[in-house]
C-alpha cells in the first residue's frame, strides 16, 4: 500500500470540496478556487472533513498514481486555506530588486535591468532589495515562477553572485592560484 496515497486528507473549516463522477475536483477556499482533473482509475471520496483516495489494483502505474492524485489534492487544499510562498535572495555587490507596480524590475549586472511580470494569480513582495517573495495557491506555479526568476542570473560557484532560494547552499569552487 502506498504510504503517501493511503494517508487521508484533513479538510480544514472554510474550504469545500466538489468531485464530479469524472473525477474532476474543484476546492474553494478563503484564498480562491483550484481545479484539476485526476486519473478516472482512482477514486476520490470525501466523508465530512477527510478526503481518501483509492485504487482498484497493486498495478505499478496505479501505485504512482495513487500517491500523486493525493498529494496533489493535498497541495490544493493547502494552497486555498493556507497558500504558498517562496523567498529569493539576491547577492551580489549592485545587485538589486525593485517592485514596480506589477512587475519586478532586477538589477543584475547586466547592461540593461531585467524586468518580470507579475502572472495571475500570483503575487510579489519586495521587503528589502535584496529579497523577492513569490506568493499564490498553486503550488506548482509558484515553484515555477520562483525557479523561472533564479535561471535569470543563478549563483555562480566561485564568488556565490547570483539570485538563491532562501537557505541554498552554493558550492564554492578555489579560484586562479598565484604562480
Amino acid at each position: 500500500m502506498s504510504r503517501i496515497g493511503k494517508l487521508p486528507i484533513t479538510i480544514p473549516a472554510g474550504v469545500t470540496v466538489e468531485i464530479s463522477p469524472e473525477n474532476a475536483v474543484v476546492v474553494k477556499g478563503k484564498n480562491g478556487e483550484l481545479q484539476a482533473e485526476f486519473s478516472r482509475e482512482m477514486t476520490i471520496t470525501q466523508d465530512g472533513d477527510q478526503l481518501t483516495v483509492t485504487r482498484p489494483s497493486d498495478q505499478k502505474y496505479l501505485r504512482a498514481l495513487h500517491g500523486l492524485t493525493r498529494a496533489l489534492l493535498a497541495n490544493m487544499v493547502t494552497g486555498v486555506s493556507e497558500g504558498f510562498n517562496k523567498t529569493l535572495e539576491i547577492v551580489g555587490v549592485g545587485y538589486r530588486v525593485q517592485l514596480q507596480g506589477k512587475k519586478l524590475v532586477l538589477g543584475l549586472g547586466f547592461s540593461h535591468p531585467v524586468e518580470v511580470e507579475q502572472p495571475q494569480g500570483i503575487t510579489f513582495e519586495v521587503p528589502n532589495p535584496n529579497t523577492i517573495v513569490i506568493k499564490g495557491i498553486d503550488k506548482q506555479k509558484v515553484g515555477q515562477i520562483a525557479a523561472d526568476i533564479r535561471a535569470i542570473r543563478p549563483p555562480e560557484p566561485y564568488k556565490g553572485k547570483g539570485i538563491r532560494y532562501q537557505g541554498e547552499q552554493v558550492r564554492r569552487k578555489v579560484g586562479k592560484t598565484g604562480m
